[in-house]
């Protein structure tokens, strides 16, 4: 797919048609209200087409769908083989359905066709298909009680989880959240960023065809202050499983305590340090990632390497490697293979971005490449690098979510240490040294919830991904994500 030219994705772009209604108990409908709003192109600001702006009643109506069909047995007592089966034949639907759901994520958020063809949608469908593999293998459990009983610790699913998921991976993310969920036997009302709907209401049809029975899977898109806030005070959704800013995690965490003391998972932001020492075994390589690590998906990731730490004997060999490695990445039109940096999300993101830029021009750090918007037209921003960046600046202290990089450097371990825990994020760090010793040192001294060493943003489905302090608790993929969406039942049972 990958040798399709820019003209054949335009092309495909011009004939998609998306699906835009909700989808509750397997059918497609509109708002309660009626509403719509608009999907818009971020990269050439044309209208995809309308959404229905789900709102509290159609919340309502989806939850009560839900909780119909978990207690009706139809999926939470089906047999953890089953279940797994149906989640792997969703998988291949979805993988057969690569083209078309790599440009619906295109089209909704900007981002480059040839990551979301080479890595958005392999790693959704790998995520269903590992977490249906993986559930009939996960055993209960036997206390070693007296011999005159038995007690019996089970997991029991929660019920109905509501997925609040976020817009820089629309589809990945879902899966990350509906993958366990749906494995562990609960049923779902997700409800998808409104910047990036398209690709959760479309496999929301490819589940029910896979097999997961009606009413277990249900997608409203909404506005966050309207079906979210509703999601998260509804008195009957047994949990929230919630990615996205430390703000809006902070108001599931009111809403839970307004309600039903639902349980909440919280992903939150991020501002993750990128520590280079000079001793790392290769400071180009270690620079080279370093650019990545921030300008990939534009920046908008939240574990990106938004603050590289750089020792000061090899700071400006790492800054002018991280520069030319920028200034070489290709930025323009999401639909051209060959583009490196698309566009983002929306004017919104994209204004905000802009105003960190000019922030950290006035707090005085030292602006050294991009800075601005290429003559592109739409919501592009130039991939961005700062020296001379002090840990109390704006732009090294809050998540910007774009394409700006802050530099700073230290003299020694103990202050590399101290300057990536001064924030109150604590989701990733990386670590480049070829010191053992320093490796344990520092990654267990980091506040952070992954600690790569000697490489950036690496993982795979059966490592646990999650933060630390500000940027939430609880862990999306490997079997420590199952934790989340059930429950310890003990039977005791007396013996005569």
């Amino acid at each position: 797919m990958l040798d399709s030219n820019i003209q054949d994705w335009r092309e495909a772009a011009q004939v998609i048609s998306p699906e835009g209604r909700m989808f509750i108990d397997s059918t497609y409908l509109d708002a309660e209200s009626g509403k719509t709003f608009d999907n818009v192109n971020p990269a050439t600001g044309e209208i995809t087409c309308q959404i229905a702006e789900g709102g509290t009643g159609d919340i309502d109506r989806a939850v009560a769908v839900a909780r119909r069909a978990f207690d009706s047995g139809v999926w939470s007592k089906m047999s953890p083989s089953d279940r797994g089966a149906r989640l792997g034949r969703c998988a291949d639907l979805i993988e057969s359905h690569t083209r078309e759901l790599a440009l619906l994520e295109t089209l909704d958020m900007g981002k480059p066709i040839s990551d979301a063809l080479s890595t958005d949608l392999p790693l959704s469908h790998s995520c269903l298909r590992w977490y249906g593999q993986a559930i009939d293998k996960i055993y209960d459990e036997i206390a070693p009680t007296p011999g005159s009983a038995v007690s019996l610790m089970r997991r029991a699913p929660l019920g109905v989880v509501g997925a609040v998921v976020p817009w820089n991976f629309p589809l990945m993310m879902a899966a990350w959240k509906i993958a366990p969920i749906l494995a562990a036997g609960n049923s779902v009302v997700l409800k998808p960023a409104e910047q990036s709907s398209m690709s959760a209401i479309r496999i929301a049809a490819l589940a029910v065809e896979a097999g997961i029975p009606e009413g277990v899977l249900n997608v409203v898109p909404g506005m966050g202050e309207t079906a979210g806030r509703a999601l998260g005070l509804h008195m009957d959704v047994d949990c929230i499983a919630f990615t996205g800013s430390t703000a809006v995690g902070k108001l599931f965490m009111q809403y839970s305590g307004q309600s039903n003391l639902k349980r909440v998972g919280l992903e939150c932001g991020g501002k993750s340090p990128n520590i280079i020492f000079a001793d790392a075994p290769d400071v180009d390589a270690a620079a080279e990632a370093a650019a990545w690590g921030i300008f990939y998906n534009q920046g908008e990731v939240c574990n990106a390497g938004s603050r590289v730490l750089v020792e000061e004997g090899i700071a400006d060999r790492v800054l002018e490697k991280i520069v030319a490695t920028g200034r070489a990445m290709r930025v323009g039109d999401p639909l051209d293979t060959e583009t490196q940096i698309g566009a983002i999300v929306d004017k919104t993101q994209t204004d905000r971005v802009l105003g960190y830029i000019e922030s950290g021009r006035s707090e005085g750090a030292r602006l050294v490449s991009g800075g601005g918007q290429p003559d592109a037209g739409g919501c592009f921003v130039e991939p961005t690098v700062f020296a001379d960046v002090s840990p109390d600046m704006r732009i090294a202290k809050e998540e910007i979510f774009g394409p700006v990089l802050s530099v700073l450097t230290f003299k020694d371990e103990a202050e590399a240490i101290k300057i990536a825990n001064d924030t109150i994020y604590g989701l990733a760090a990386g670590v480049w040294t070829g010191d053992l010793n320093r490796t344990f040192r520092v990654s267990d001294a980091l506040h952070a919830g992954v600690v790569w060493v000697n490489c950036f943003d690496h993982g795979h489905i059966s490592s646990p991904f999650g933060g630390f302090k500000q940027s939430g608790f609880g862990r999306d993929k490997s079997l420590h994500a199952i934790d989340k969406y059930t429950d310890i039942k003990t039977t005791w049972i007396n013996l005569r």
